[in-house]
């Protein structure tokens, strides 16, 4: 499975390594130049990833190195996690009041601590990467645009999914079936619905759309199921070559024009009903939002968008309908969820006062945002 993954892993880990926000959380910590070597590094395994992947069909050797390859940048994705869940720390502590106890964790030499603890992991990574990256000389890969798709490697992507533990989530059972009734049962005059979901950071939204997009009732309603992470560049191309991508399970020629992906996309789309979600959206132009969807009508009908947003402009600018607008946890499933993180390895005991009394205080300030309950639980 992992010579299965490797390259969209590598792919969605560039992504979030260009991002604004850890651009922003490395100019906090002084880790700006760290992060781009890191970029760099996992680039130039990316390059050889698909000649490798096509290799380790029948060379073990190379599968061993895809499956180190493969740990290697899950390790540097969850490092990346780490730094987006303190950066909602600090954003939490510059507007909230928190305990005594809290706040001490918040100091200036902790965070001083922190910057050096993540600076000393991030160098760790990137020197094992680049280990690992040396090993590609010793199989003579070499950079492929496409590879040679086999009947063996289209049956692994086939297997792919977006994995949520849906016994993991307190609370999203309403939103849930509400978004399936949209998705699944209302139908618009055109051709294309789109449901945008808004909510700020940390709400769950990219949680919610992989509940829907991994139900059953889903996956056999649509013919063609498509997920894109957006995040800050809204680039129309890059947007249609992905779809092509995940629907033909092999990259493309990088040198395609885009009257090439336009004919392209039309052939896979056309008469087909598909289920497009567009995860982490931030752009405000309307024209190259009009672009994009201009190319995705040709669908059958029932086709569906489901787009994640922090704005409400995004909403209003890309859907005629009323946008699913997500909201905190009741207090009830705030307090579920912070007694699973706080004491589920069994250092404190969930029944005592003191520590049931410091729980309630901190939740007060974290609005029922999942996010930020799982992180300061």
């Amino acid at each position: 499975m992992a010579d299965a993954i490797a390259f969209d892993l590598a792919t969605e880990l560039i992504t979030k390594l260009r991002s604004r926000a850890l651009s922003q959380i490395g100019l906090w910590w002084n880790l700006k130049h760290d992060i781009d070597d890191l970029e760099r590094t996992v680039y130039t395994i990316k390059d050889v990833l698909l000649d490798a992947v096509e290799k380790s069909v029948t060379d073990d050797l190379v599968e061993l190195w895809v499956e180190q390859v493969t740990d290697a940048l899950y390790d540097a994705d969850d490092l990346l996690d780490d730094f987006s869940t303190e950066a909602l720390r600090k954003d939490l502590m510059s507007g909230n009041k928190l305990t005594k106890e809290v706040r001490l964790f918040f100091s200036s030499s902790n965070q001083f601590a922190y910057s050096l603890k993540m600076g000393r992991k991030i160098k760790a990574i990137k020197a094992r990467l680049a280990w690992i990256g040396e090993g590609a000389q010793m199989f003579c890969l070499v950079k492929r645009d496409c590879p040679v798709e086999t009947s063996f490697m289209t049956k692994k992507r086939q297997q792919m999914h977006f994995f949520v533990c849906e016994d993991e989530i307190i609370g999203r059972d309403y939103d849930k079936v509400a978004l399936l009734e949209l998705v699944l049962g209302f139908q618009s005059e055109e051709n294309l619905y789109i449901i945008p979901i808004v909510g700020f950071g940390g709400l769950g939204k990219t949680t919610l759309a992989r509940l829907v997009y991994n139900d059953e009732m889903v996956k056999h309603y649509f013919d063609l199921m498509v997920w894109v992470y957006v995040s800050d560049v809204f680039d129309v191309k890059a947007i249609v070559k992905t779809i092509i991508e995940c629907a033909t399970y092999k990259p493309l020629d990088q040198n395609l024009g885009m009257d090439q992906l336009q004919k392209q996309l039309r052939d896979k789309i056309d008469g087909e009903r598909y289920l497009l979600v567009l995860d982490d959206v931030w752009n405000e132009d309307v024209q190259q939002w009009l672009s994009l969807k201009n190319l995705l009508m040709g669908g059958a009908r029932g086709s569906k968008i489901i787009l994640t947003t922090r704005s409400m402009k995004v909403a209003k600018i890309t859907s005629n309908c009323l946008p699913y607008v997500l909201k905190g946890l009741s207090d009830d499933d705030a307090w579920s969820l912070f007694k699973k993180i706080a004491f589920k390895e069994g250092y404190a005991d969930s029944t005592n006062s003191a520590f049931v009394e410091m729980g309630k205080k901190i939740l007060e300030n974290c609005a029922g945002v999942p996010l930020a309950i799982k992180t300061i639980g």
